[in-house]
């Protein structure tokens, strides 16, 4: 009896740990993202997090990593224990971009993160000032062919997304532009209201103000759809067809983290996003809900990776 009671207590004791697994999460979670405070990514992030919060039980707390064109809060996620209570808002850049802008990255995302799922796809948009006379697109890349060169672009740096998807756009087009790289959208749009500049592509929330007031012109949106914000414009692909670019954002976790866990934030990031409030920031921000899960969302990373990758060569990007 005395030997029967003692396995009994073992058995209990080796149980403990595994019950103590179910309770995830015990704590707060946090999310890091790449960029500061007051960006497009930040007020995404706040809003998926706190609307996370009551799936899970817990505070998500938003920590912002900026640094290193995102490498630092990728770094610092990939390094965390795989437990589940270190997250990352990845975006297009650091995650499919950067591999083929700095050769010596200590961390390869698509091999030290899991995805847990795609949050929002937010397409671009071509924006024309005083400098142009192009009320469409046609009429944009007319005025790019005939100059041979000379029409210039803002982005806001090398290798930002503004730079990549005009990049794209002019690869596929078959044209030539003379990129004039700013430090950040607000300063590159000031140039193009003003006249310096032909045009940009850019984010919907660093422009909208300045189409309501008629400063800039839209052309066209660099998503694969209209958007609903902005229905009477069309996309760049019913002029170049096939064409795609936007900046998504997604949820991930350092590689190994347990699938139970990761399945439980992918059902949190699920009822979240089914949060008719947060649908509407999000398309405030002209970011898109998905339902993407992580293999759909690993498989976005890598044909994201292949496609920037010829991007960057072809135009011979380098970062600042």
């Amino acid at each position: 009896m005395h030997r029967r009671t003692l396995l009994g207590s073992g058995l209990a004791f080796v149980a403990a740990p595994a019950l103590a697994q179910e309770a995830f999460p015990a704590r707060p979670i946090r999310l890091l993202l790449a960029f500061a405070p007051g960006g497009g990514t930040d007020l995404i992030a706040r809003t998926i997090g706190n609307a996370m919060g009551p799936a899970l039980g817990q505070t998500v707390v938003v920590e912002n990593r900026p640094g290193a064109g995102g490498n630092i809060a990728t770094e610092q996620v990939a390094s965390a224990r795989p437990d589940g209570y270190t997250m990352l808002m990845g975006n297009h850049g650091p995650m499919s971009v950067n591999v083929s802008l700095f050769p010596n990255m200590r961390v390869n995302p698509e091999t030290a993160l899991d995805p847990i799922g795609l949050v929002a796809d937010a397409p671009l948009i071509v924006v024309v000032g005083p400098k142009s006379r192009a009320t469409t697109l046609p009429q944009l890349l007319e005025e790019i062919r005939a100059a041979r060169g000379s029409i210039t672009y803002a982005s806001a740096s090398n290798g930002s997304a503004s730079h990549l998807a005009a990049a794209l756009m002019l690869q596929m087009a078959g044209l030539e532009a003379e990129h004039v790289p700013f430090r950040g959208a607000g300063p590159a749009l000031t140039d193009v209201v003003a006249g310096h500049i032909h045009f940009m592509i850019t984010t919907l929330p660093s422009v909208v103000g300045l189409l309501q007031s008629n400063s800039l012109r839209p052309l066209a949106v660099t998503g694969d759809a209209r958007m609903s914000l902005f229905a009477n414009i069309p996309t760049v692909a019913e002029t170049i067809p096939t064409y795609k670019a936007t900046a998504w954002y997604g949820l991930l976790v350092p590689k190994g983290t347990p699938e139970p866990i990761r399945a439980r934030l992918f059902a949190a990031l699920r009822a979240a996003l089914a949060n008719p409030e947060v649908v509407r920031r999000l398309r405030d921000e002209g970011a898109e809900p998905s339902t993407l899960d992580g293999p759909g969302f690993a498989e976005l990373i890598r044909w994201e990776r292949e496609r920037w990758a010829t991007v960057v060569r072809q135009a011979r990007i380098t970062v600042d």
